[in-house]
């Protein structure tokens, strides 16, 4: 594994709040990661929310079975990044004339980290006006994998009626849920009893990412929004930034781990209830977020490295939190 945990946290900044008996942030030993910097750490967050008892299932039909017991069987690795941006002019020519060349990256490093379930929270390509062979490329990558994959539309690729995600290679292909495209907010992985939520951009308008939370009914849930993380909002003003995402809000999702896009750089935002993380850009961070859900040990995250060529981006790895 070329990957390594980067979470150098600092206590002041990063604290992690829980209720009384949860565990906290705490160190531990990663023999056989490379560690960056002398104060290295594994996230290590308990589950954020109560363990709901049954979850209710829904057929395609809209008829709703009898109760199913939740039990969380297994772990769940996730693989989450964002702001991939694939294009046919810059990125194309970096990687040698494939545009998707970021995305390959990523999945090759989700499956070097055996992911289960790869997670692209918004812009995932520069804009929604690229063609036809670059879509077809971008499907061919995304199946040649093999991987489920999920991915949020964010304020680059909304989901319009003329979006890149309505391309026949794309809208048909199997292991690929586009939200707000082929599911609406939340799709269901029974094998691993996973639900992922999120709030689609649907326009080039501004938008409440994580308005209306959805109620858990899977063991496991992952939340994913596109935006700018402010602690306390105002929407009051008209000159602000767009795509407000506030603490408040992100404890309100009461999610296992909160995927975010939006942001070039990585890193853990909100008040520590629910583990929000942004992964940044491949260009830019260079690496992909790892997130472990364990019945036992909570929700770690750790970092994974991209291979990618090294005029790709302005990217640092060392000062990042």
């Amino acid at each position: 594994m070329i990957g390594d945990v980067i979470g150098t946290l600092r206590p002041e900044r990063n604290a992690v709040t829980m209720p009384p008996a949860a565990d906290v942030v705490e160190p531990v030993d990663t023999p056989d990661l490379k560690s960056v910097g002398s104060n290295a750490v594994r996230v290590r967050v308990p589950p954020s929310a109560p363990l709901p008892r049954t979850r209710l299932d829904e057929g395609l039909d809209g008829t709703v079975s009898e109760p199913i017991p939740l039990v969380r069987r297994r772990d769940v690795v996730v693989a989450h990044a964002s702001d991939v941006h694939i294009d046919d002019g810059y990125t194309a020519r970096l990687f040698g004339g494939d545009g998707a060349g970021p995305l390959r990256a990523v999945l090759k490093a989700a499956k070097e980290a055996r992911a289960d379930i790869v997670v692209l929270a918004g812009d995932t390509f520069e804009c929604n006006r690229l063609p036809a062979h670059l879509l077809e490329r971008t499907a061919a990558t995304i199946d040649e994998f093999g991987m489920p994959v999920v991915i949020l539309p964010g304020n680059h690729d909304p989901a319009t009626d003329d979006a890149v995600f309505r391309h026949p290679a794309l809208l048909g292909l199997p292991g690929l849920t586009v939200l707000g495209v082929t599911h609406d907010e939340t799709v269901h992985f029974m094998q691993f009893d996973l639900e992922v939520w999120g709030r689609a951009h649907r326009d080039y308008g501004d938008m409440d990412p994580l308005a209306a939370p959805r109620p858990r009914t899977s063991a496991w849930q992952i939340a994913m929004a596109h935006g700018h993380h402010t602690p306390i909002p105002d929407r009051s003003t008209k000159v602000r930034a767009s795509w407000l995402i506030g603490d408040d809000e992100i404890d309100a999702t009461a999610a296992d781990y909160l995927a975010l896009g939006h942001w070039n750089r990585r890193v853990q935002v909100g008040s520590g209830t629910v583990p929000a993380w942004y992964s940044g850009s491949p260009d830019y961070a260079r690496s992909i977020n790892i997130a472990r859900l364990s019945g036992n040990a909570g929700v770690t995250v750790d970092r994974h490295r991209l291979e990618l060529p090294p005029d790709f981006g302005d990217g640092i790895m060392e000062g990042q939190d």
